[in-house]
């Protein structure tokens, strides 16, 4: 089954990978925070060789973001992403898992559910069958 994994980050710090930014990793010593990235670098080839990761993408900057709603059939368009926040949404990565664990095995090795927020997804099928 299809998973998306959801990378949360503050929009202060935006720049990918954006755990890089994240105050607390650096308040870490440098040995650590080399080490997290060495281990984060080593889960992208390990999920890449198995065949687990599908996709992995940085979205850009929120201020780039645009919201659409349509009212009364009127479309209106707005600057910035639909909900205030401190952490929007900065990336996401697709996986295809055996389980929902196998999953959650993987989002908490991204160094970012260490610092922020992770989220792990199921990712509905939505094939129209053939009649």
């Amino acid at each position: 089954m299809k998973y998306l994994i959801l990378i949360y980050g503050n929009v202060e710090n935006w720049q990918h990978p954006i755990f890089e930014r994240h105050p607390a990793f650096l308040a870490m010593p440098p040995e650590e925070r080399a080490e997290l990235t060495r281990q984060a670098e080593a889960m992208y080839g390990e999920i890449t060789e198995s065949g687990e990761l599908i996709a992995g993408v940085a979205l850009a900057d929120p201020v780039k973001t645009r919201t659409v709603r349509v009212r009364g059939g009127v479309p209106t368009v707005t600057d910035g992403p639909y909900a205030e926040a401190k952490e929007q949404l900065a990336g996401y990565f697709v996986v295809d898992c055996e389980s929902p664990d196998r999953a959650a095995e993987i989002a908490a090795r991204f160094p970012d559910a260490r610092l922020t927020a992770v989220e792990v997804r199921p990712i509905m099928n939505m094939s129209v069958p053939e009649a």
